[in-house]
């Protein structure tokens, strides 16, 4: 509308501006798109994390949802597909913090309180999985750096496709030298995080803003290839994440998912 942008952020794409030109982030093609000066990222992902992004088209409708946000009157529903089988529900509570033993600068880590560790809360429930591989949904209760793939790791589930919260960071520095490889693949299975911005709910005082974007095909094909799920199996797993978020809008995904 004439206040935000919600997108479906691919999991390829940077959020913020980088140095390659406006159609090399979300923000730049976004505001290309709207033939904006400038337009303002509410809350961002991680380049590969796909998912639900919303973008404030001016400065009021940017700082009512940054008020918000800092309030804590955002929720995010993520769906993830991790390592293992994830019998029952999880929770991942403690300190995220820098981790001085990794080689990559950005790399974090569960730590103890100090005044730079910043509190972490996540729950993890499965919905769908095999003894190799678990179909989540994630609920964070803050919102930190790298914080569910930091969690699921520590949880001893990895997220499939993390190339730095997997089990060997080096795969990460291979990544970055050589870009993807054969080598790559193997380990890796997916291209990228199994993450995804599943449902995005803000209380702002204009309103409730709450969106959803549904599985990414490269979801579903491993899920169906690598786990034995079906199209059917997905659609009703879906609906019923949903359900649990906000029935009206479930009701409205219909039969087309």
């Amino acid at each position: 509308d004439e206040d935000y942008l919600v997108i479906n952020k691919p999991g390829w794409l940077v959020c913020h501006p980088s140095k390659d030109g406006p159609f090399s982030s979300l923000v730049g093609t976004c505001r290309e798109y709207c033939g904006l000066e400038e337009i303002h990222l509410v809350s961002r992902l991680d380049r590969e994390t796909s998912g639900v992004v919303l973008l404030a088209k001016n400065r009021k409708a940017g700082s009512m949802a940054q008020k918000a946000v800092q309030a804590r009157r955002l929720s995010r529903t993520y769906l993830g597909i991790v390592e293992g089988e994830v019998s029952g529900p999880l929770v991942a509570e403690g300190w995220l913090g820098n981790d001085p033993d990794s080689s990559v600068f950005v790399k974090q880590r569960v730590t103890k309180r100090s005044a730079k560790a910043k509190r972490a809360r996540t729950l993890l429930k499965p919905l769908l999985g095999s003894k190799e591989f678990t179909l989540v949904v994630v609920r964070p209760e803050t919102g930190r750096k790298h914080q569910i793939r930091v969690h699921s790791q520590w949880l001893g589930h990895p997220l499939v496709g993390d190339k730095l919260y997997g089990r060997d960071e080096t795969l990460y520095l291979e990544f970055v030298s050589k870009g993807w490889t054969d080598r790559l693949g193997k380990e890796l299975l997916l291209p990228r995080q199994a993450l995804h911005a599943c449902v995005f709910d803000l209380e702002t005082e204009g309103g409730r803003l709450i969106y959803a974007a549904p599985l990414p095909l490269d979801f579903r094909d491993f899920c169906t290839r690598a786990m034995g799920l079906t199209e059917t199996d997905l659609d009703e797993t879906y609906r019923r994440v949903l359900s649990e978020q906000c029935p009206t809008l479930a009701k409205r995904v219909g039969k087309d998912v």
